[in-house]
Parts: structure tokens; sequence; C-alpha cells
């Protein structure tokens, strides 16, 4: 019995520090991931820039080949946004806000409970071929979502590593 009762207090005083140290996290998580293709700004961007393109390279939509994806705006650029169900990488949508041809895209993603974010790319002329740059920024407004903000980057940014290296196998492939 005394040790169910230590047991209980120590739990108790975790969550306690759990929850107390959440407070002094930071309140933002930025993730990026870069990598250099051999292909122009105008071929990456045209994968990137039209959400429609998307399940072709995008590690969520290759995990899971059932996943429902609903388009609506304008066939690309500013506006389009996509809807997705997904019973292994959950449901969301994703808006692009700004866009600058061959060169820069910003989305607001909405994960429902989860929260909201922003994510950018970029497409930088590198030599013959481009420099793309994918990120995500992340605004914490609750202590659990600030420790859950502690592994945020271990979680995403493997899995932009993984969609870069689809992409790159896209635009890098012989018409």
């Amino acid at each position: 019995m005394k040790f169910l009762k230590w047991l209980v207090v120590a739990l108790v005083v975790i969550i306690a520090l759990l929850f107390a140290v959440s407070f002094v996290l930071p309140s933002r998580v930025h993730v990026e991931r870069s990598m250099s293709m051999a292909a122009p700004p105008e071929k990456v961007f045209a994968q990137v820039g039209d959400l429609k393109k998307w399940p072709a390279w995008s590690p969520w939509n290759l995990r899971d080949p059932e996943m429902k994806v609903q388009y609506e705006g304008p066939a690309q650029g500013a506006g389009q946004k996509s809807l997705w169900q997904s019973k292994s990488q959950g449901d969301g949508s994703q808006l692009i806000t700004a866009i600058t041809p061959n060169s820069a895209l910003e989305t607001q993603l909405d994960f429902g409970d989860q929260g909201t974010a922003t994510s950018f790319w970029k497409f930088s002329k590198e030599g013959e071929g481009t420099r793309v740059t994918w990120g995500m920024d992340v605004v914490l407004d609750s202590p659990l979502q600030r420790l859950f903000g502690v592994v945020m980057e271990g979680m995403i940014g493997p899995d932009y590593e993984e969609g870069l290296a689809n992409l790159k196998s896209i635009v890098e492939a012989k018409p």
C-alpha cells in the first residue's frame, strides 16, 4: 500500500513539474529543411504552387493512399485550398495565402483541434538548379502545446526531408 501511495505522489509531482516547466518553454516552434535540386526554380515551383500536385510527393499523402482530398478556390495560386481526411494522417486543410511565382509560397495550415500553423517555401537559383526550403512556424498557446513543441522538430523535420527528397526525384526525372 505504501508503494502505491508513493507512486501516486511521484506521478502528481511529475505532472506538476511538467506543467510548471511548460510555462518557460518557447511559445513558438520553427521547423525548416532545405535541399538542392537539379532543376530550374520554375519546374520545382510548378509542383509546389499547385496543391493538386502534392499527392505525388507529399509524405503524408503517400503514407495513406486512401486519403480523401478535396480542392476549393482557383485552379492554382493564392486562394487555392486543399482539405484532407485520413484515418492515419489526420484531417485538416491548407490554404495558399501568398505567392511569388518561382520564388516563394506561403500557406495557412489548419489541423482542427490540434491548431494552426504557417508553412512557407523558398526557391532560390543555385547554379543550374534550385535551393528549395520548406518550413513551418507554429504559435503554441497552451502549456500542453508547449510541451508538444519540444518534440515537434523531431516529428516534422524528417517528414519535410522525405517530402523534399520525393519532390527532388520528380523534378529531376527526365521528361
